[in-house]
């Protein structure tokens, strides 16, 4: 176990996209746990013990003292307290969202996202359980949704193997209390604008797994459902003082976006063919039709599918950022708050997982963002952040103020201070 192991301390000199000299804070890194395999999430609480979920392994505790207890486990895995059997890791899917309920004293509730092939049917749940006064188990699994995509193994198409497009991310309102709990399309056409297939949605609902009572989603659709229309939203954050949810969008070869929800909104994704003047596409998913496939010459890029299709569904949600228009794997994201990020302070960061494709250059990096007061716009400011670069699959905030990244290929979890 590696504890306070110190990266780097040094100062972040910076130019915001409009020229302008910011005041950055100075930061140092140290790894908080190290030898990990695929971390994928974390959540807190107040004291610090942090809860994370390893994709191919299971759900573990980190305690104030440093100590790690396994908790949870998928099949196949070994030294946890207990384990699940239908509960898999295959291609992009596993154990993956985790989030403490906000009111873990009262109720010690703790909820996670993973795949499962209960009743030999692959799909993705989302599970309550009750952690121990000890903190080294968990008891009383409860299924709260049972019925979210998995992307199949029969499935033809040649791009992304099972699991793909899983989306996982789920995080408590501090506003409305409700979980919001992020799903991707699973490569599957019809999924992203069918108003009762989960997939391509993001889910907003109580602990039960009901549906928040003032959801507005269009007449005839799950009442679950609070937006529509994603791709693959693997990142989900609310902004401090609005608490409005902003999430983190991988695009389909160009074209990562956040974006800012509105209830019943749509974010404009349609992959299905034979829209907008596509024509047949592989396994009916146009996400990586070849009618994509031409130059990457940024010039020719207005002429791909777009992620948010304005042209189809004018009243999508616009994002507030696209990446320049490239694909890179925007993976995650959280606010920075607090006055010690300077200038930082109520941005959001974002963590990249990508590993370039076509010609696009390799993402893994963190980036910081100011977004307007409407969500429509943001400014990206160019970070030499001092982590060991790798692939970013998890950014939270800490109840201490910092920020924790998880690095899948690196195996660790990193928490980065400001001075």
């Amino acid at each position: 176990m590696i504890k306070n192991l110190k990266i780097a301390l040094f100062s972040v000199g910076l130019i915001t996209a409009g020229g302008v000299i910011a005041a950055a804070p100075i930061l140092s890194t140290d790894v908080v746990a190290a030898k990990l395999d695929s971390p994928w999430d974390m959540s807190f609480l107040k004291d610090g013990t942090m809860f994370f979920t390893e994709k191919c392994k299971g759900l573990s505790v980190r305690t104030p003292s440093g100590a790690i207890n396994k908790l949870h486990g998928m099949t196949g895995t070994t030294g946890y307290a207990s384990a699940s059997a239908d509960l898999f890791c295959d291609g992009q899917a596993g154990m993956m969202g985790v989030e403490v309920d906000p009111d873990f004293t009262k109720n010690r509730y703790l909820f996670v996202y993973s795949s499962s092939n209960l009743n030999n049917k692959q799909v993705n749940r989302v599970m309550r359980f009750k952690v121990g006064n000890d903190f080294k188990s968990v008891s009383d699994r409860t299924d709260i949704v049972s019925d979210i995509g998995y992307k199949p193994k029969a499935s033809k198409h040649p791009f992304g193997g099972p699991g793909a497009h899983n989306g996982g991310r789920i995080r408590f309102s501090p506003a409305d209390g409700f979980l919001y709990v992020t799903t991707g399309d699973n490569h599957l056409g019809i999924g992203p604008q069918s108003p009762t297939i989960i997939a391509g949605k993001v889910l907003r609902i109580d602990r039960d797994g009901k549906a928040a009572a003032d959801n507005k989603p269009p007449a005839g659709f799950d009442f679950r459902i609070y937006t529509y229309g994603h791709r693959n939203p693997q990142g989900i954050a609310f902004r401090p003082g609005d608490n409005r949810p902003f999430t983190a969008e991988n695009g389909p070869w160009h074209s990562d976006e956040v974006t800012a929800l509105e209830n019943g909104g749509n974010a404009g994704w349609d992959p299905r063919p034979n829209m907008a003047g596509r024509k047949d596409c592989p396994d009916d998913y146009c996400g990586y039709s070849p009618n994509q496939m031409g130059a990457m010459d940024p010039k020719e890029r207005s002429a791909f599918m777009s992620m948010t299709d304005l042209k189809t569904y004018p009243k999508a949600m616009k994002p507030a950022w696209n990446n320049n228009g490239l694909s890179q794997g925007m993976f995650c994201n959280t606010f920075l708050s607090g006055a010690k990020w300077k200038d930082w302070n109520g941005q959001m960061v974002v963590g990249y997982a990508g590993i370039g494709i076509h010609g696009t250059p390799v993402g893994n990096r963190l980036e910081v963002l100011k977004i307007s007061s409407d969500g429509l716009k943001a400014t990206k400011t160019d970070v030499s952040w001092p982590t060991a670069t790798g692939r970013f699959r998890a950014c939270t905030l800490g109840p201490d103020g910092n920020l924790y990244v998880a690095l899948e290929d690196q195996g660790n979890i990193i928490r980065v201070t400001p001075q």
